[in-house]
């Protein structure tokens, strides 16, 4: 194998670079934004804070009630996973082992789902949810991210479980294994990556979705950050400083999740394309 640095490599390594400066670009400004007052950033934006001002934070901490709200999108998005796992996995594995028009069928119909935009149906479904109680409701709210995040979950466990050899569930049922046993004890441990890669994914959809929150959860005490966040920006009065600083507390712990498990969803999408 020729491994010789050429300078083809060397403009590929620039360009690299540079598209990824060119992505950090947004978080630059929203860092030094976050510590300026909000005078200096209707003046000059891209400008570096001559006064750093962590007051700030302390001040959009007690103000949109922070912690609540952290704790509010905390269950929701772990509640969610949890559901979306479970759910997704034993349909998955179900529609991957038995063959059939039926089955075929359903799966067609979740791959379906995946393609129809939220715009489309979020007025039915406020009214559908509304006469069913779950509106002002946070199980509820994670109800509706079953339904909208099955989809995707399924189509990704389906492609996975295909890969796994069927040999070893054969054995395991020669061993007298009931169907449920057969899932839990040896399939479902053999679905770490795909797992893994399905929890990043929808976490970082349901951190960070403020339309179905809004829609769904009218009472302050209940809302997520995202939607606690939006009280800043009023329709005549936008408090740049404070909502900044909301952000990077709001996106910290998402963004330190990311880095901490990204290599999970590599793992994850390299075996489900080589399977």
């Amino acid at each position: 194998m020729d491994n010789k640095y050429t300078s083809r490599t060397f403009i590929m390594e620039i360009l690299a670079v540079a598209i990824a400066l060119l992505f950090l670009v947004p978080f630059y400004f929203v860092l030094i934004n976050a510590v300026k007052s909000n005078a200096n950033i209707l003046l000059d934006a891209a400008a570096y804070p001559k006064d750093v001002i962590w007051d700030n934070f302390r001040r959009v901490w007690s103000l949109l009630h922070f912690p609540r709200a952290f704790m509010n999108s905390i269950f929701v998005t772990v509640f969610a996973n949890v559901g979306l796992i479970v759910i997704s996995s034993m349909a998955g594995w179900m529609l991957a082992r038995t063959q059939g028009k039926i089955s075929n069928l359903l799966f067609g119909l979740f791959v379906a789902a995946m393609v129809i935009p939220f715009q489309t149906i979020m007025i039915p479904l406020v009214k559908l949810s509304a006469s069913l109680g779950l509106v002002n409701s946070i199980p509820g709210l994670i109800f509706i991210y079953f339904g909208f995040g099955v989809s995707m979950a399924v189509f990704l466990f389906h492609g996975f479980i295909k890969g796994v050899p069927l040999e070893v569930e054969e054995s395991a049922r020669v061993d007298g294994c009931t169907p449920f046993g057969v899932f839990y004890k040896i399939v479902f441990p053999l679905l770490k990556p795909i797992v893994m890669t399905v929890v990043i994914l929808n976490t970082l959809w349901i951190w960070n979705d403020y339309l179905l929150p809004r829609l769904m959860l009218q009472d302050s005490q209940l809302h997520t950050i995202p939607v606690a966040m939006s009280a800043l920006f009023a329709q005549y009065n936008k408090q740049w400083d404070l909502g900044l600083a909301g952000l990077v507390i709001g996106t910290l712990p998402i963004v330190v999740f990311s880095l901490l498990l990204q290599k999970h969803i590599v793992k994850g999408i390299a075996a489900g394309s080589g399977k």
